[in-house]
Parts: structure tokens; C-alpha cells; sequence
């Protein structure tokens, strides 16, 4: 081969090889550079909260957790792993608010028997009312703190007019928050950490302070007896009143401000909003029993018209003097004036 040439491709071989390792130097500084795994945060592990709890919060098991925690940053009335009985935590309220991700303080939480402690578990504006309750009428035991109820009052009643006893039941309150049966406001595990079903004698519940008032009139009026709602009818309840329009959200409003007002409407307690004055006005019950009653004088007052004997009316009954229609619906027959809608 021609000395000529033999130096040429010597010489592109090695510009080519040259090249070859430039490339490479040039794609390895651009790479990537290696990601180094984070330290380990270095201190003990303190109780924080999972999530917000707001003031009255009944710890639960999910509420709280244990979390690294910067040595310097630790302080005494924080609750330290292996210093403290998780166990002994569950079934206390909050009663200072603690956000999400801090630290639980020994201030914070109030234990049951403590003072001040059914005070710190009620909701801001809320009231306390214990009713009495058997197996019967209040679950077999089977209600425990936390849980939501509707009351039922069961009564009995004595028509003044006719003489006659009537009986029934009618859910006056629903959603209501269960605190505590008897004196406790824990739910008891055996060894297995199984739920301990326990028959207990009272209940308190909480409640508005228009609801305090029927509680204690219907206390006088028959039964109360518990009936234990689903945990999604809350949430099916909820999304019926904002179809109608019975809850409304302000323009603008942030996540955080709309997620508020729905909480509020998911565990506010469902009953009229005024004070009653009588036992007519709290029961249906009874209010169809009193115009049954004025259906009868009625009827009774008018005969007597029809065969020339003046009659007087009875005390607080209004007397329909003019024609009326007999209108009947299924089984019930009710007597309505003509022009009266």
C-alpha cells in the first residue's frame, strides 16, 4: 500500500477514536447528577396529630401517630415514645385545637373524670342532656361514644273527649351525637382488641340548646328509646339538603371554608328550631289525636243542631257551623268546611 495513504487512515483512526472519547467525556459531565437519599431525621419520635382536631375531638386510635422529631426542637409537655401509654390517650378530648402534623401537647387533651372534661368535649354552642335508656330502648348496648342516633319517644295517651287510649312512637331528634354512656366516654376492647358490648343505664347526648328543652318535655310525655344510624346516612343526608337549597356555600369560599360548613351540617342534630310550649306542639302524635277530637264535637255539636237543641261549644274547640265535605283518604275520614281549602 502506498505509504501516502497508509499515513492518511492512520491518521482519520485516530481523529475518529479522539472523537469517540470526546463525545463520551461530554455526555458524562451532562448527565444527571446521583440523587442521595435524605438523613434520617435525627431525635425521638412524639406524638403528632394525623389530622386538624378541633376543640371536643374524642381521640380515636387514627387520630394519632408517632413521628421523628428534632432533638433540639422537643419540649417536656410533648408526649415521647416509649414514655407514654398510647392506650391511656384514647378516649380523651382536645381541648385546645391541634392542627395536622403537630406535635399533641399534654395541655391539649383532657382525660376522662378530669375536671372540665364533658365541658371540653362538647361542640361550641352545643349542650349536654343524659335520658335514661334499658336494653330495650337503647340498643342491646350495642351505641358507644361517637355514635349518632335518632330518638324516638314511645307515649301513650288518653283522649279527654272520646275516652280513649291511644298509643304510638315518632322520631322527634335525629343525628344526634352519643358522649358518653353512663360515665364513660370509651369504647372497652378485650384481650383480643375486640369491641366489649356493655349495658349501661343512661346516655348523654349532645345538643342544641332548643333541643335540651323538647328532650326535657318528652322525658315527661312517654319512652325515649335510641335507634343507631348507618355512618352513610350523615353523608346521603347531607347531600339531599344541598340539592334543596337548605345549605348554601358563599361565592368565593375556599376549600377549607367549604369543607367547614359541610362538616357542620353533617354533625349538626336534626329537630325543630323553636321552643315548645306544650306537649301538642312537640308530638304529631298528639296534634292527630286533638283534631280527631274536634272532628268528633264537631260532628257531635252539629246533630244536636239538627234536632233544635242549642248545645255549647266545648272549651277551645272551634265549631264548624257550616256544610262540610267528608273527604277520606285510605282508612281515615275527615270532615272539611266547604270553602276551606
Amino acid at each position: 500500500m502506498d505509504r501516502k495513504k497508509l499515513v492518511l487512515l492512520l491518521g482519520a483512526l485516530i481523529v475518529a477514536v479522539g472523537t469517540a472519547f470526546l463525545a463520551r467525556s461530554m455526555f458524562a459531565e451532562g448527565a444527571a447528577p446521583e440523587v442521595l437519599a435524605a438523613p434520617e431525621p435525627e431525635g425521638p419520635k412524639v406524638l403528632v396529630a394525623n389530622r386538624a382536631l378541633p376543640a371536643g375531638t374524642i381521640i380515636t386510635a387514627d387520630a394519632i401517630g408517632y413521628q421523628q422529631w428534632p432533638e433540639e426542637l422537643v419540649r417536656d409537655a410533648y408526649f415521647l415514645d416509649g414514655e407514654t401509654d398510647m392506650n391511656q390517650l384514647l378516649g380523651t378530648v382536645v381541648r385546645l385545637p391541634v392542627t395536622a402534623g403537630e406535635p399533641v401537647t399534654k395541655g391539649s387533651l383532657v382525660a376522662p373524670g378530669d375536671r372540665g372534661f364533658l365541658a371540653a368535649a362538647l361542640t361550641p354552642g352545643m349542650r349536654a342532656v343524659t335520658v335514661p335508656v334499658s336494653a330495650r330502648t337503647g340498643v342491646a348496648g350495642f351505641v358507644f361514644p361517637g355514635d349518632r342516633v335518632d330518638v324516638v319517644l314511645t307515649q301513650r295517651y288518653k283522649s279527654e273527649v272520646t275516652d280513649l287510649n291511644y298509643e304510638g312512637s315518632e322520631t322527634i331528634l335525629k343525628n344526634v351525637r352519643v358522649l358518653a354512656t353512663d360515665q364513660s366516654t370509651e369504647t372497652y376492647t378485650d384481650e383480643d382488641g375486640k369491641t366489649v358490648v356493655r349495658a349501661f343505664r343512661t346516655v348523654t347526648m349532645e345538643v342544641t340548646p332548643q333541643i335540651a328543652e323538647q328532650v326535657g318535655l318528652a322525658q315527661t310525655m312517654g319512652t325515649l328509646s335510641l335507634s343507631l344510624r348507618s355512618l352513610a346516612d350523615s353523608q346521603s343526608e347531607l347531600e339531599r339538603a344541598i340539592a334543596k337549597g337548605d345549605i348554601k356555600i358563599p361565592e368565593g369560599a375556599s376549600a377549607a371554608e367549604e369543607e367547614r360548613i359541610l362538616n357542620a351540617a353533617r354533625s349538626r342534630p336534626v329537630s325543630g328550631s323553636k321552643s315548645y310550649e306544650s306537649t301538642f306542639e312537640l308530638s304529631q302524635f298528639r296534634r292527630n289525636i286533638q283534631a280527631k277530637d274536634e272532628a268528633y264535637l264537631n260532628q257531635r255539636y252539629r246533630l244536636l243542631l239538627e234536632s233544635g237543641q242549642t248545645p255549647t261549644p266545648a272549651p277551645g274547640v272551634q265549631v264548624q257551623t257550616g256544610p262540610v265535605v267528608r273527604v277520606t283518604r285510605g282508612k281515615r275520614t275527615d270532615e272539611v268546611p266547604v270553602g276551606s281549602r
